[in-house]
C-alpha cells in the first residue's frame, strides 16, 4: 500500500544535502517559544493513540476548506472511533492543542505531503487524511524521531497504519520540509506563520494563570496561609518568575495570579480539588464584579451566554449575603441538570435558577424576571484578544469554530458582521426589560465593531415608544484600582489590551437615567447612601405632617403603597441636603463642621432667643451656636458631643435644650475674621440647671465663669447681643 523508500525521485546526494540543511535550521537559536526547551526538559516522544484520534476528529470539524479545483487531499466526513480515554480531561486538552497546532500549519503540512508524493500516490482512505495531518505535525515537531510507546497502552489500528506510512516516507518528508523553509526564507516552520499568529503564541507562552477564591468556603487570608504552607510566596508580580509564587490581582480582591508553569502542581493541591480556588480567565471576574457593584439587597440578575458554569458560580458567591436570585438562560438540555446541581452544591451556590428558553425567546414581561435589575450579557465574539485559544475554549465551553479564525490571526469580514448583528440583537432585547436598571456587556475582542460601535448604535436607536427612562453609558465600578497597563478612557468604556500578563477584555455598563418622579424604595436609598458613607453620624429629621396624620388614624387600614411614605420623604430630604452640601465643601468635613446659611430659620435681632424645634440633629445646632458665640469648651467635651457613635439603623428622638451663653469681651471689636485669628482663652464654666418657669419664657440660669484668676463683669441681660440660634 505504501511506496518503498527506495523509490526516490531525488538522488542520495540531493537528499543528504536537503536533510543537512534541515539539521542546520533546527539548531538555530531563533526558535519559537513552543520549540525552545531547557537542557533539563525531556525530549518529545509523541502522544498516546487516543490523543491522535481525538485530535483528528477535532481537526476534521475546524479545518480550512478549499475550492474544489484546488483540492488534492480529500478529507472524509466519517469521524474516527474514540476510546473511553477520550473523556479524560488531560486527553481532551492535549487533543485540542494538537488539533489547533495542525490547523495553524495546515497549508504547510499539505504542501509537504504533496511535495513528498505521499499524496496522491498512496491509496489510503479519505477518512484517515485528518489523522495523517495531525500525526505529521507531531512527527516533524519531534524532528522525525521514532515515537516511544508506553508498554501498557493498547494500540489503535488506524494510528498504527498512519504511523507506518509516515515512517516509510521519513526522508522525503524531511526533504520537503527543508525546501519549504528555503522557499519562505524561514529559519523554522514557526516563522512561516502570519505575524499576528506569532505574536499570539509569544503572549500565550508567558500568560499567567488566574484563579478566583470561593469565599463561601474559605477566606482570602486562609488561602494565603495555605499556599505559604505549601511553599508558595506572595509577590507583587509573577511575570518572569520561575519559583512557586502567587500575587493578588490589582482589579479584583478575590483573584490570584500564578505563573503558567505551575499548572500541573496546582491542580493537585486541596485548594483546587475542593473547589476553593477555581481557574478562570480574568475577563469573567471583571464582568461579575461590575454586576455586583450595581446591585441592591433584593435585586435579581439575568445572565446571558455565560459559557462556563464557573462564571455563574462566581456571581452566586459574590451575592451569597444578599437575597438576590440568579437566572441563567439558554440551558436546553435537561441531561445537564444533575451535573450542574452537583457542581453548584459542591461550591456552595444556592440562589441559581436555570431557564430552558434562549434569551431571544424570553419575554420582557415574564413573571419570573420582574425583580431582575441587572442583566449580564457575555455575547459570542471573535475572541481575537485571547492569547491562548485552547485554554479559553476548554474553560469557557466556547465553540471550536473560534480556533479556525484564531489560527489565521483574525476573523473574516463576513463572519464579523454576523457576530456584530447577533450582539446588537441581544443588546436590544436586553433593553426591552423595563424592570431592569442596568446591562453589563463584556467581550474578549479588540475590534471596535464588537465593542464601542455596537454600544453607541444601541444607545442611538433606543425605542422611543417604551415608557421607561432611556439608558446611558456609565463607567464600570471595580473593587480595586487599575494597573498601568489598563486605561480607563474618557468615553466611559473599560478596556484591557492583550499582553503577556492578560487576555483582552472590554466592559461597558448601561444604566437607566433616574426618573425624578419615581418613588424610590427605602431599602435601595439607604443601601446606596450607606455604601457611599453618607449615613455615618446622620439622623433623619422630625416626622412630617402627613406622618402625624397617619399616627392619629392608626385604627384605619393603610394602603401598602403608603406605609413608607413618611420615611421616603425623610430620605428624599436627606439626599437633597447632602447634594447641596456636597457642592460647597468636602463630604467628610460637611458631616462635622458645616452650618446652614444664617438666613435660614433666622430670627430678628429683637425677638426671643428661644431655640426653634427642627428636623435636623442637635449636634449641628450646638456646633452652630459655638461658632457664633466664641466661648471655648473643653476638647474632650467637644469630642463627646460631636463624635459620639450612634447605633446604626436607630433614630434618637432629640429634645430641645435651653442655653444662654454669657458675653465674652475682646479688646477688638472687629469682624469675626479678626476674632478667629486670636488665640482662644481657656474659660471654665459651671452650669446650674434652669428653674421652673412659665411656658414661653426662658429662665436665666446662674453661671459663674473663671479664667486664669480673672473675673468677667456680668452685663445686664438686656445688653446681651441677641443672636439667632438654629436647630440643625
Amino acid at each position: 500500500m505504501v511506496n518503498s523508500i527506495t523509490e526516490l525521485e531525488f538522488s542520495n546526494e540531493q537528499s543528504n544535502e536537503q536533510i543537512s540543511q534541515v539539521a542546520l535550521l533546527q539548531l538555530s537559536d531563533d526558535a519559537p517559544p513552543s520549540e525552545k526547551s531547557s537542557a533539563g526538559d525531556p525530549e518529545k516522544t509523541g502522544y498516546p493513540d487516543p490523543v491522535y484520534v481525538m485530535a483528528a476528529n477535532i481537526f476534521q470539524g475546524i479545518r480550512m476548506e478549499k475550492s474544489p479545483e484546488k483540492v488534492i487531499i480529500k478529507y472524509g466526513s466519517e469521524p474516527l472511533r474514540c476510546s473511553a480515554q477520550s473523556e479524560d480531561e488531560t486527553v481532551r486538552r492535549l487533543a485540542y492543542e494538537l488539533a489547533f497546532s495542525a490547523l495553524k500549519y495546515q497549508d504547510i503540512l499539505e504542501t509537504i505531503l504533496i511535495d513528498s508524493y505521499v499524496f496522491p500516490s498512496t491509496t489510503i482512505p479519505d477518512h484517515l487524511s485528518s489523522l495523517i495531518i495531525v500525526m505529521l505535525y507531531d512527527f516533524q515537531d519531534r524532528k522525525f524521531q521514532t515515537r516511544i510507546l508506553p508498554g501498557n497502552e493498547e494500540p489503535i489500528s488506524e494510528v498504527q497504519e498512519v504511523e507506518d506510512l509516515l515512517n516509510s516516507f521519513k526522508t522525503k518528508l524531511a526533504a520537503a520540509l527543508a525546501r519549504c523553509r528555503i522557499k519562505h526564507d524561514a529559519l523554522s516552520i514557526y516563522h512561516i506563520l502570519p505575524e499576528p499568529v506569532r505574536k499570539q503564541e509569544l503572549r500565550a507562552a508567558t500568560l499567567p494563570l488566574y484563579a478566583w477564591i470561593n469565599t463561601c468556603k474559605i477566606s482570602p487570608e486562609e488561602v494565603y496561609n495555605s499556599l505559604r504552607n505549601k511553599g508558595y510566596n506572595k509577590v507583587k508580580s509573577v511575570l518572569h518568575i520561575d519559583d512557586k509564587v502567587f500575587a493578588v490581582d490589582q482589579h479584583c480582591y478575590d483573584v490570584l495570579i500564578f505563573p503558567s508553569h505551575l499548572k500541573k502542581d496546582l491542580i493537585n493541591i486541596d485548594l483546587f480539588k475542593d473547589n476553593k480556588l477555581i481557574f478562570q480567565d480574568k475577563s469573567r471576574s471583571l464582568a461579575v464584579h461590575s454586576v455586583k457593584a450595581l446591585l441592591n439587597m433584593d435585586d435579581d440578575i439575568l445572565m446571558v451566554n455565560t459559557g462556563s458554569w464557573y462564571t455563574v458560580a462566581h456571581m452566586s458567591i459574590l451575592t451569597c449575603n444578599n437575597t438576590s436570585k440568579i437566572f441563567v438562560c439558554g440551558v436546553q438540555s435537561q441531561a445537564k441538570d444533575p451535573d450542574l446541581k452537583n457542581l453548584f452544591k459542591k461550591m456552595g451556590c444556592k440562589n441559581i435558577e436555570i431557564l430552558r428558553e434562549t434569551f431571544g425567546n424570553i419575554e420582557s414581561k415574564d413573571q419570573r424576571l420582574q425583580k431582575v435589575k441587572v442583566i449580564l450579557l457575555l455575547p459570542r465574539c471573535s475572541g481575537v484578544g485571547v492569547s491562548n485559544p485552547v485554554e479559553f475554549i476548554l474553560n469557557e465551553y466556547e465553540d471550536t469554530d473560534l480556533l479556525k479564525d484564531l489560527s489565521q490571526g483574525g476573523t473574516s469580514e463576513e463572519k464579523l458582521q454576523v457576530l456584530v448583528q447577533q450582539q446588537y440583537e441581544q443588546l436590544t432585547h436586553a433593553m426591552k426589560f423595563t424592570k431592569a436598571q442596568a446591562v453589563v456587556y463584556c467581550t474578549c475582542s479588540i475590534y471596535p465593531e464588537e465593542n464601542e460601535a455596537v454600544i453607541k448604535k444601541v444607545l442611538q436607536f433606543q425605542d422611543p415608544g417604551v415608557k421607561v427612562q432611556p439608558y446611558r453609558l456609565s463607567p464600570p465600578v471595580l473593587p480595586l484600582c487599575s494597573m498601568e497597563e489598563v486605561r480607563l478612557s474618557t468615553d466611559k468604556f473599560f478596556r484591557v489590551e492583550p499582553s503577556e500578563i492578560t487576555n483582552a477584555c472590554f466592559l461597558a455598563v448601561l444604566t437607566r437615567e433616574r426618573d425624578p418622579s419615581e418613588a424610590l424604595s427605602v431599602k435601595d436609598v439607604l443601601a446606596r447612601a450607606a455604601a457611599k458613607g453618607l449615613l455615618e453620624g446622620i439622623e433623619l429629621g422630625k416626622s412630617s405632617k402627613r406622618e402625624k396624620k397617619k399616627k392619629k388614624s392608626k385604627a384605619l387600614p393603610k394602603a401598602p403603597t403608603n406605609d413608607n411614605y413618611g420615611i421616603q420623604m425623610k430620605i428624599a430630604e436627606f439626599l437633597s441636603r447632602e447634594s447641596k452640601a456636597k457642592a460647597t465643601t468636602d463630604q467628610s468635613e460637611t458631616l462635622m463642621t458645616q452650618a446652614p446659611p444664617p438666613q435660614k430659620n433666622a430670627t430678628p435681632a429683637g425677638s426671643s432667643t428661644q431655640i426653634r424645634k427642627g428636623s435636623k440633629p442637635a449636634t449641628n445646632s450646638l456646633m452652630s451656636t459655638a461658632m457664633k458665640h466664641p466661648c471655648p469648651s473643653r476638647p474632650w467635651e467637644r469630642h463627646t458631643q460631636f463624635g459620639r457613635p450612634r447605633p446604626e439603623g436607630k433614630v434618637v428622638a432629640l429634645k430641645p435644650v435651653e442655653i444662654v451663653l454669657p458675653p465674652v469681651m475682646f479688646p477688638f471689636s472687629g469682624s469675626q475674621g479678626i476674632r478667629s485669628q486670636m488665640p482662644a482663652p481657656h474659660f471654665f464654666c459651671r452650669w446650674i440647671g434652669p428653674k421652673t418657669s412659665t411656658p414661653g419664657s426662658l429662665p436665666a440660669p446662674a453661671l459663674s465663669v473663671s479664667g486664669r484668676g480673672e473675673k468677667l463683669k456680668e452685663n445686664p441681660r438686656s445688653s446681651l447681643p441677641r443672636r439667632p440660634r438654629q436647630w440643625l
